[in-house]
């Protein structure tokens, strides 16, 4: 149902955005949280009231916006010297969630939001600042790494592309190796099926929730779940990390836990950080107080991952759709055909990290 069956109605239907934000306080949403929205999601009503802002030369409404005005919005936000392109990101997201949930309730008919975000994911990790490594100084870097456990993090991070979050989140029964250790019981998923040496990523766990029998203290933020090739290399580092893997303290038997003071326990986001910022400064990438741009963290793996396949393969989809970045209709085209359009792409053009 539009805004406007709803005024029809008698019900209170002009103020799409103080109703979502009041829905969000029924979803235990905290106060901070709903300012933040509430802040840019006014910040965009004024923009859409305002004749001179739009594109169309007039004002509208956020359930009469276009995604051209949406566009117009995301810009204005660029030009703002008070703000960070990444504080303009999470604006958009925003904005995103907004449109989303409103056409998922019938309140609104259509999310122009959707399109805006495929262009701005198009823009991922192209900042010409940040610090650049090659493949052969990332192979040097990681062959340093010789803890099973370390090692393995990494590789993953770098093969993968992933978050660390969801690198955290992952269970036993997200991998599928072909020449599986006896000892465990991977690859429990249905969706493995059929699909050998390959990882899931969902797009379900967040942060306080129960998943797998198990509360996370980290959310996967893909857009849909995706399945990952793991090619020799990740599944041969895999295998060795799980020799000397400790039992797990939870039923929900992570894929990664601690081997040192959190002996079993789920390994968190700040753990691997750690990790990777003392084998970074080691290394000489990373510095206490340097920003993004200079130092090598979790997010700069991704980063990495992004470049240098997307370079190699040239087919922005496929690092897309590993990525988990891509809306339903695309991660769709590779879900049904993942065979020839990711599996092959992926294995043709991975590059390798281990000498």
């Amino acid at each position: 149902m539009s805004a406007s069956d709803r005024a029809d109605d008698g019900s209170d239907g002009g103020d799409p955005v103080g109703y979502f934000i009041e829905d969000m306080e029924l979803h235990g949403k905290s106060e901070r949280t709903r300012g933040e929205y509430s802040r840019v999601l006014r910040r965009f009503e004024a923009f859409l009231a305002d004749p001179e802002s739009g594109p169309a030369g007039g004002a509208t409404a956020p359930e009469a916006a276009s995604h051209r005005d949406c566009m117009a919005f995301v810009h204005a936000l660029r030009r703002d010297p008070d703000l960070a392109e990444s504080t303009t990101a999470t604006y958009a997201a925003y904005l995103h969630r907004f449109y989303s949930y409103m056409t998922q309730v019938g309140e609104f008919d259509a999310n122009p939001m959707a399109l805006v975000m495929e262009e701005l994911d198009e823009r991922i990790d192209t900042d010409p600042t940040r610090r650049e490594i090659s493949v052969p100084r990332m192979r040097e870097f990681v062959t340093g790494v010789t803890h099973p456990l370390e090692r393995a993090l990494m590789i993953t991070l770098l093969k993968t592309g992933m978050r660390v979050g969801e690198l955290c989140n992952l269970d036993l029964r997200d991998l599928r190796l072909e020449d599986e250790p006896s000892e465990y019981d991977l690859g429990g998923r249905a969706q493995l099926d059929g699909r050998p040496d390959s990882l899931f990523v969902a797009s379900d766990p967040s942060v306080g929730a129960a998943y797998n029998g198990e509360e996370r203290t980290a959310s996967n933020k893909r857009k849909r779940a995706t399945i990952v090739p793991v090619d020799a290399e990740l599944a041969e580092t895999l295998v060795r990390w799980l020799a000397i893997r400790p039992d797990a303290r939870s039923p929900a038997e992570p894929l990664f836990v601690g081997t040192a003071s959190g002996w079993g326990a789920r390994l968190t986001p700040d753990q691997v950080g750690r990790i990777v910022r003392d084998h970074a400064a080691d290394a000489g990438w990373y510095e206490s107080g340097a920003g993004a741009t200079e130092n090598v963290t979790p997010h700069y793996f991704r980063h990495f991952f992004t470049t240098h396949l997307r370079d190699r393969t040239g087919d922005r989809g496929v690092v897309k759709y590993l990525r988990g970045d891509v809306a339903d209709d695309i991660i769709d085209t590779y879900t049904h055909n993942w065979g020839d359009n990711v599996r092959e792409t992926y294995d043709r053009h991975v590059y390798s990290l281990l000498e």
